[in-house]
Order: structure tokens, then C-alpha cells, then sequence
């Protein structure tokens, strides 16, 4: 097959990606989904709070979706379903299904939109036996709303994550006890208002500063064991304490998924998990770009849009210049450039656990988004900007969380050296 554009995802960033690069010119834009449908993750979230930034309306995940897939039918997008990306690179995808086998695909760039899966149980390391009914919370999102099967009648769920959150709410609307949200660290890792609606308005207790630490029953679970634990979360003794049950949902963290980006030699962050890119969002590899949960884990689909959008953008300008360009091997907006053009790096500082972009090109005049998240929550801070040695901005915050994702838009004629970020605490 031959296109212009390859979407590897056809979830809220791959469709956000494509509309977009199809919009600046682009006249063949492919989407690869190993799904049966396009939407991704939001066909199974039917609680409302979706599109309130990008619609100015409340929406489901369907009907937030649907919005996206509408218009991508409409202006020609075309979509490959039931089919697993194996490799990318530049200029070639290569692909597989059922019906055509292996697929290879040549292509002038390509757009990462893979989204991110959750931690299991084994990845942070539960002691106990394996019985049924340990699961994470997507999965039971999955069986509840799309399934439609109910997964336990005394449920625990362990992380407090977003999608633990609202799978409380969903669980008590559906009949489900659910006995308390055990959270490791001191603080909640999700929204705030999720906190809000989701346990407060149900009663549900959020235990800080406790974890799981054994499950029980043979074939289906009978228990677990919960203990506190200090400020560098080891254990304390005498705290254990037993709490019959039947569920134990996961909500322990999200990891980008980037098997196909570290198998093209693409560099990844040690923070963020997902590619190193530039302001255009740009991978190491030449014309490969990324865009959504792959490249960072955010709160709000709203802003996956966004920056979708930014990116559908950036591949297609690099598409058509590519196309115009007599030189084959020109970088237009690499981010592995810095012989071609100057390149600022973004560095986090003092609360601040990573920046992105973690490259700017100043090849234009116009703005640069930056987006980071602090290490722990902060009740009044002052975010400071620097560029080198010299103070560039100062922005008072009341509140910073690491559940919420923060923005700072910069003007890149402002921008001469490298840009470091850290947050002040107000005492």
C-alpha cells in the first residue's frame, strides 16, 4: 500500500491527528486500529465530563468520539480495523491481519497515537496466591459498560487513579459495595473533582498512606490484608488489618505504550515513559511524530485533542515541504537536529518531575506550549520560568497536584537559551 500519512491508533489522539493533517493539505492519511472500531478507550467510558474545554459542552466518551469519527469519514480519511502495527520507520509501516496477512505500508511520515495500557498486579508486586477477581480497573470499565457483566459485590480497589475513581461511582450505581479506595502514597494521584464525585458524594473512604500488601482465597478471592505505611512507604508493623472481599480493582498507574517506539530505535524519557520530542512533537526518528497518552499521560481527552491537533499539523507541514523539496533528506523539524538548526532543551527543576516538550527548534516565531507536573501536591507556589540564568516568568498558583497537568505558553522571540521550570512553596 502507499499513503501519505500513517496514524498508528485510531483512539482520541490518533483521530484528533488525522483530521488534522488532512485539514493542512495532506492528501492520503491512513489509520491502523487493532480494534474493531475507531474511539479507543472512550467507547467504554459512558460517564458524561468529556468535550467541557475542546465543545463547550458535556459529553460521553461515545458521543465525544463519535464527533471525531464522523468527521474523519467525512473528509476521507480511511481507516485499516482489526490490524497490528509490527514496525515504523520513516517511510514504511508494516502491519498484520487476518484477511491480508502481512501488510506493508510506504508512507512520508508517520503520527504514534497507541495510547498507554495500565500496571497489572505483577508490575508493582502484590504478594499472595491468584485467585479470580483481581483485575484492573480498565478491564472492569470493560466488562461493566461494554460486557455488560457485573464483576464483584464487595469490591477494594487499590490506587486512586482516575479510572479507580470513577469505577467506584460505577460499581455503587451498579449495586456494587464499595468498602474503600487504598491509596500508597499521602495524596490522591487523580482529579480532584473525580475525588469529589466519585467518593465523597458515594461515602466512600480514601485511605492515604495504605496499601495492599496480601491477597487471599484459592480459586476466587476471599480478602486482603491492608497496612499502612510511612513516608518512604515501608510498612508499618502492627497496622495490618483484614478486610473481607470478593474485588480488588487496580488503579496503580498507566504506562505509555511504546514497544513500537523503542523497536525503532525512537529515545524515550525516563519520566514520562513515552518519546522524546520537540515542540512539534517530533520524534528522534526522522518524520516519525507522537501524539496522546504514548507521549504522556494526560487527565483530560480535551487536551489529548488539543495537542493532537498541534501534531497532525506539524507532520503535515513536514509532509508537504517534504513533497516540494528537492533535497530528499531535509529536516524540517527533526528533533534530532541540532547541527541544522538551533535547539533549545527544556530542563525541570526544583518540584517539577518532568517537562515536555524536552526540545524547542526556534525555526519560526511563533508560541510553545510547555506542559509539566509537579512532584507532590503544593498548596500555594509560585511557578517560576528561566531562560539560562535569566528570570523569565513568574506565575502564582494556589494549587498544583501531580493528578493535573500544567501549562506554561511561551513566545519563542523570547526564547535564547535553554528553558528551565521549578516551583517556589509559599510557607
Amino acid at each position: 500500500m502507499q499513503t501519505d500519512l500513517v496514524v498508528v491508533g485510531a483512539g482520541p489522539a490518533g483521530l484528533a491527528a488525522a483530521i488534522a493533517a488532512k485539514k493542512a493539505g495532506v492528501e492520503r492519511v491512513l489509520v491502523i486500529e487493532r480494534d474493531s472500531e475507531a474511539g479507543g478507550i472512550l467507547n467504554q467510558c459512558i460517564h458524561s465530563g468529556f468535550g467541557l474545554s475542546y465543545f463547550n459542552l458535556e459529553l460521553t466518551g461515545p458521543e465525544y468520539a463519535t464527533r471525531f469519527i464522523e468527521q474523519a469519514m467525512d473528509i476521507g480519511i480511511e481507516f485499516l480495523f482489526d490490524t497490528m502495527v509490527l514496525s515504523v520507520a520513516t517511510n514504511m509501516v508494516r502491519a498484520l491481519n487476518a484477511n491480508d496477512g502481512n501488510i506493508y505500508v510506504e508512507c512520508k511520515a508517520v503520527v504514534l497515537a497507541m495510547g498507554c495500557r495500565e500496571r497489572t498486579r505483577f508490575a508493582i508486586a502484590i504478594p499472595g496466591t491468584r485467585p479470580s477477581g483481581v483485575m484492573t480497573a480498565g478491564l472492569a470499565q470493560r466488562y461493566i459498560n461494554i460486557e455488560g457483566k457485573i464483576i464483584g459485590k464487595r469490591v477494594i480497589i487499590l490506587g486512586s487513579g482516575d479510572i479507580g475513581l470513577i469505577m467506584a461511582r460505577r460499581l455503587t450505581l451498579e449495586g456494587a459495595e464499595v468498602l474503600a479506595c487504598v491509596e500508597i502514597m499521602p495524596y490522591s494521584s487523580g482529579l480532584s473533582r473525580n475525588i469529589s464525585q466519585c467518593l465523597d458524594d458515594f461515602e466512600i473512604p480514601l485511605l492515604l498512606s495504605h496499601t495492599v500488601t496480601e491477597i487471599h482465597g484459592k480459586r476466587r478471592l476471599v480478602g486482603v490484608t491492608i497496612s499502612q505505611v510511612d513516608e518512604n512507604r515501608r510498612i508499618i508493623e502492627g497496622t495490618d488489618r483484614y478486610i473481607e472481599c470478593d474485588t480488588l480493582l487496580l488503579s496503580v498507574g498507566l504506562i505509555p505504550e511504546n514497544e513500537l517506539s523503542s523497536d525503532a530505535g525512537i529515545l524515550l524519557d525516563d519520566v514520562t515513559k513515552g518519546p522524546i520530542v520537540n515542540d512539534y512533537n517530533e520524534t528522534s526518528q526522522r518524520g516519525v511524530f507522537a501524539s496522546g497518552n504514548v507521549l504522556q499521560v494526560h487527565d483530560l481527552v480535551d487536551f489529548v485533542s488539543l495537542e493532537a491537533e498541534r501534531t497532525g499539523r506539524a507532520a503535515a507541514k513536514y509532509i508537504l515541504d517534504f513533497v516540494s523539496s528537492t533535497d530528499a533528506n531535509r529536516r524540517v523539524c527533526n528533533a534530532d537536529q541540532s547541527e541544522q538548526q538551533p535547539e533549545i532543551h527544556t530542563i525541570a527543576k526544583e518540584n517539577i518531575s518532568y517537562l515536555l516538550p524536552q526540545r524547542i527548534v526556534l525555526e519560526d516565531h511563533g508560541d510553545v506550549d510547555i506542559f509539566f507536573r509537579v512532584k507532590q501536591p503544593i498548596r500555594k507556589g509560585i511557578v517560576v520560568v528561566y531562560c539560562g540564568d535569566k528570570e523569565l516568568l513568574r506565575l502564582s498558583k494556589e494549587y498544583l497536584a501531580p493528578g493535573e497537568m500544567q501549562l506554561i505558553n511561551l513566545n519563542k522571540q523570547d526564547i535564547t537559551d535553554d528553558i528551565s521550570v521549578e516551583v517556589e512553596v509559599l510557607r
